[in-house]
């Protein structure tokens, strides 16, 4: 059985180590907020991160099972519909998973 101080630095090394992870990425975000880098990806990377959505998704469409492929395509519909009405990423990235979840939930698979 360890003794009590060994236990002790133990704990008092994994709680420092701890708080440091977990204060580390507020001291560095304090830094980056003025930078041009961030407020650029600020302000393009949502269009980003939906071309990259879009390409993956519709990259290899499945013409021979059209209710996934419709369902791939409406969910695309859905999403650009509701970025278009509300401007919000995480909005429209939302609703065009959950259609796309509803569509192949009441499509038949074939």
């Amino acid at each position: 059985m360890p003794d009590n101080g060994y236990v002790a630095a133990a704990v008092t090394v994994a709680a420092v180590i701890t708080f440091v992870l977990r204060a580390a990425p507020f001291v560095v975000l304090s830094r980056l907020r003025d930078s041009a880098t961030v407020s650029y990806l600020g302000r393009h990377l949502p269009a980003g991160v939906m071309v990259i959505l879009v390409v993956y998704l519709l990259r290899d469409l499945p013409l021979e099972r059209p209710a996934v492929a419709l369902a791939r395509l409406i969910a695309v519909a859905v999403t650009v519909g509701v970025h278009l009405w509300r401007a919000h990423a995480l909005l429209s990235i939302s609703a065009g998973t959950a259609a796309y979840a509803v569509v192949l939930a009441i499509l038949p698979s074939t």
